[in-house]
């Protein structure tokens, strides 16, 4: 380590004696000198700090803080988060396959990935890791025992797993595999001639694998009169791959995306450059808040050519386009390096952050495009879709059972309770006091927001002595919201059995039956749906008129 140190500090003064000897600009002496002066504050640290320091962290904060100050998408990626980059652009990763979640003070394995090592090994949904290769699991955050269980396939991993309903602990061995995690999870039909194809992730072969799922569909059904193409939560991910998506559906020869950035020999266009499958059927295609990149090419581009619907809400907002860069050590500089422009010749990139999340930009405020067939569309902050669809808030009670893991944990009791359960078609959920009683047993409760602001109510009548006073007040509203929390589960009733039916079904179909039972008690798929079903306000729609 001292040798590798010296050597850096070598190397830093010759740059910075040879800034000396030959004329440079005032930018690139402005560089030289100050990492002259990084460098000499790095060395008096390691030096001199009064406790020993991790050079690997330090050097981390540094880089983190720096990057802080630019986009929230350029980043340093070190060798040990190559596994997770490589599960987000290849869609694979090398582990066990499955989920975690921090409950408690152990990790808890929540969702169990089809044909993984995880699952051959009998590792289910629920089961809390107390041990890793004998190391003691408590307390420990699901990031280390992630880094622990992903490693090099045929490489093996032992756990020591506390499962609900059994009494003792025991071990499981797992083998570790290259995990390939599907970005097609789901395609098959909504309703008479109306497909769905699901993409999760635009890894590689996702334009392949969704024409191939519309190659299936219109096998099964000849006469597919529909095409609703799911991107809602999908983060993004290749840019060639939203081109070959699109190209599914516009003909071959369209522009899809240009990029520019400051260095003009890195501008590109990308244009269609296959025969399409078929440019004339009916397609919608589902967005909201978290699709992302990609997700906002194929989404947009459609939009701008009159190619589809696009519905649902406002789209992320990324319209930066990164490149990785190697430097050194297995590590990598993810660099933001241009903008992406679609077919209208707008850019969909959020102009303003908050948190590392982009900020609303007033329709008003927002620059003016036309599509193809002349509506108007906007530029900075996302893809508005055609058709608007609010989402609904999730009430107090939904985000309570939510954070109190009450809709899991129950999952977890019912799966103990069945071996099996009929396909995602059929099954339905029926038990409803079964769960009342089960949130009983675990004394839930939860609050509203009237509930903390009644509590501040309190605390401010206190200080100023207004309790007597307001007594009677605070204990007609205290009973008001009693009342409304014991109405609560019965007037939510569908919604929490919908969030129950996708979890069980999570448990033994995996993503895929998640996927199709969204189709029967989805209400956006039913939006889409049913628009597709109604050629007239379709056509209407893409006209503009």
């Amino acid at each position: 380590m001292k040798r590798r140190l010296f050597t850096f500090f070598v190397l830093a003064g010759i740059i910075s004696s040879f800034a000396f000897v030959r004329p440079v600009s005032d930018k690139y002496f402005e560089i030289i000198k100050n990492l002259e002066i990084f460098t000499n504050l790095y060395k008096e640290l390691n030096a001199g700090y009064v406790d020993e320091l991790d050079p690997a962290r330090t050097m981390r904060t540094g880089i983190d803080a720096m990057l802080q100050a630019l986009d929230p998408y350029t980043n340093y990626i070190s060798e040990s988060d190559i596994e997770g980059y490589r599960t987000l652009t290849e869609g694979r990763y090398n582990g066990i396959g499955a989920q975690v979640k921090k409950i408690g003070d152990l990790v808890t394995i929540t969702q169990i990935y089809e044909n993984s090592p995880a699952l051959k090994a009998g590792l289910k949904a629920g089961d809390r890791i107390i041990e890793v290769d004998g190391q003691d699991a408590r307390n420990r955050s699901t990031e280390d025992l992630n880094n622990i269980m992903q490693g090099f396939p045929g490489t093996e991993v032992k756990l020591r797993i506390n499962r609900p309903g059994e009494n003792k602990p025991f071990n499981l061995t797992l083998t570790r595999e290259e995990v390939d995690l599907p970005n097609v999870p789901y395609f098959g039909m909504v309703d008479d001639h109306i497909g769905y194809i699901s993409l999760t992730t635009f890894t590689q072969q996702a334009g392949n694998n969704i024409a191939k799922a519309y190659k299936d569909l219109r096998a099964k059904d000849p006469q597919i009169q529909g095409l609703i193409l799911d991107l809602r939560d999908n983060g993004g991910g290749l840019l060639n791959e939203a081109v070959n998506i699109c190209n599914i559906f516009v003909d071959r020869g369209e522009l899809v995306v240009s990029t520019k950035g400051k260095i003009p020999e890195w501008d590109r266009s990308y244009k269609t450059t296959q025969n399409p499958l078929n440019t004339e059927i009916p397609l919608v295609i589902l967005v909201n808040n978290r699709s992302a990149s990609a997700s906002e090419i194929v989404s947009g581009t459609i939009q701008d050519l009159d190619r589809g619907v696009v519905m649902g809400q406002l789209t992320y907002g990324k319209g930066l386009v990164q490149h990785t860069k190697e430097i050194g050590y297995n590590a990598r500089l993810k660099l933001t390096t241009a903008k992406y422009y679609i077919p209208s010749g707008r850019c969909i990139q959020a102009i303003n952050y908050e948190d590392g999340e982009p900020v609303h930009i007033p329709d008003d405020q927002r620059a003016k495009f036309k599509t193809k067939n002349g509506r108007t569309v906007l530029d900075g902050g996302g893809v508005k879709p055609d058709v608007v669809l609010e989402k609904p808030k999730d009430p107090a009670l939904i985000r309570a059972l939510a954070d109190q893991n009450m809709i899991f944990d129950f999952t977890t009791q019912f799966c103990l309770e069945h071996d099996t359960i009929a396909g995602p078609e059929a099954f339905r959920f029926d038990d409803w006091n079964g769960f009342t009683s089960f949130l009983q047993d675990r004394k839930f409760t939860f609050e509203t927001a009237s509930d903390e602001a009644l509590t501040v109510l309190k605390e401010k009548a206190e200080e100023e002595g207004l309790n007597a006073s307001l007594q009677a007040q605070i204990t007609a509203i205290e009973s008001q919201l009693g009342e409304y929390r014991s109405k609560s589960l019965s007037e939510h009733r569908e919604a929490i059995i919908s969030l129950i039916e996708q979890e069980i079904i999570g448990r033994y179909y995996f993503n895929r039956g998640r996927k199709q039972l969204g189709l029967r008690n989805d209400p956006e798929i039913v939006a889409a749906n049913q628009l597709l079903k109604d050629p007239a306000q379709y056509r209407k729609i893409l006209s503009g008129k």
